[in-house]
């Protein structure tokens, strides 16, 4: 999990970007536990989506409770109780006891609350989203959907996702970790419309690929920029499109998804450094790689061979 980081509160903006924060009405603060020191919790932010895992410490009775603006959406890994009910506005109270492998989605503004006994040491992950996130494209109209609420459901797309989205986090140091959780954000919002019955289909996919102009200013942008962070968001902002549509258009123009093509062109950089004199932790960070564990995986990954053993052929 890596380390902990500190719960937001309601004086922290949390996770949304500072020319997107909501008045402080607005602000995502995380579900609250009676009592406190019962959890022990993680929370990653990404732009318009926090992932909060939260692992149960002692088998006692505890309470839980939220009521804000953004979306809940909340997996339950393992969580099983003697005795115990969940509240949801505009739903009955379920007093359902086996909740391993579930799904509950709670929309902005309304109330999530309950109790519970637990028979084991509970462990789940919620998903707090912004529908206002600058991730989505204006044309889902993802923010005037009126939601409705679920509780304790099975959706195997849906889990799939938030599965990977949670361990998004877990490989510091990789290059594509942010922009790989920032993909899964916008197909989260995609299924979450999916489940809601929103038709999103023919008003979401951009017809054709990148222009001309479009392909030169991404791919420059991109060769550039091998050694930096490069965010599916900024890719789109070169191309002066919403994230969503950049995605298909440039697949559409190049083949490859932007991020398969991103750790492509690295490698291939790569390969010209390890040509020189530079050690392979040398050519590694020239490539955007932190670690040079992680960077002797990707090219292995990609060129079937390790770094070293790439250059030993070149000798």
């Amino acid at each position: 999990m890596g380390e902990l980081t500190p719960i937001l509160s309601s004086a922290d903006p949390g996770f949304l970007p500072e020319e997107r924060r909501p008045p402080p009405s607005r602000v995502c603060t995380p579900v609250e536990f009676t009592p406190s020191d019962i959890t022990q919790r993680a929370i990653t932010r990404w732009k318009g989506i926090a992932a909060d895992s939260v692992a149960v410490m002692r088998r006692e009775p505890y309470e839980y409770r939220l009521h804000a603006s953004c979306h809940l959406l909340i997996m339950a890994e393992r969580a099983e109780r003697d005795d115990g009910e969940t509240l949801v506005d505009g739903l009955p109270k379920s007093t359902r006891r086996k909740l391993s492998g579930l799904l509950s989605f709670v929309p902005g503004g309304h109330r999530f609350s309950g109790w519970q006994r637990p028979r084991l040491l509970t462990r789940v992950t919620y998903f707090y989203i912004d529908p206002r996130g600058p991730l989505l494209d204006p044309e889902l109209r993802f923010a005037e959907t009126e939601f409705k609420p679920r509780l304790f459901f099975h959706d195997p797309a849906l889990w799939a996702i938030a599965s990977r989205l949670k361990s998004a986090h877990a490989a510091d140091g990789t290059p594509g970790q942010q922009q790989y959780a920032e993909a899964l954000s916008i197909l989260l919002a995609h299924e979450l419309l999916r489940l809601n019955g929103e038709a999103t289909g023919s008003r979401s996919y951009l017809r054709g690929g990148l222009a001309a102009r479009q392909r030169a200013r991404v791919a420059a942008y991109i060769e550039e920029n091998l050694a930096e962070n490069v965010l599916l968001s900024r890719l789109a902002e070169v191309a002066q499109l919403s994230p969503f549509h950049f995605s298909r258009a440039f697949k559409e123009s190049f083949g490859v998804p932007p991020l398969r093509y991103l750790a492509s062109r690295r490698i291939a950089r790569a390969k010209e450094l390890l040509a020189g004199d530079a050690t392979v932790t040398q050519v590694g960070l020239a490539v955007g790689f932190a670690e040079t564990s992680s960077f002797t995986t990707a090219f292995r990954r990609h060129a079937g061979v390790t770094p070293t053993a790439f250059r030993r052929g070149l000798e």
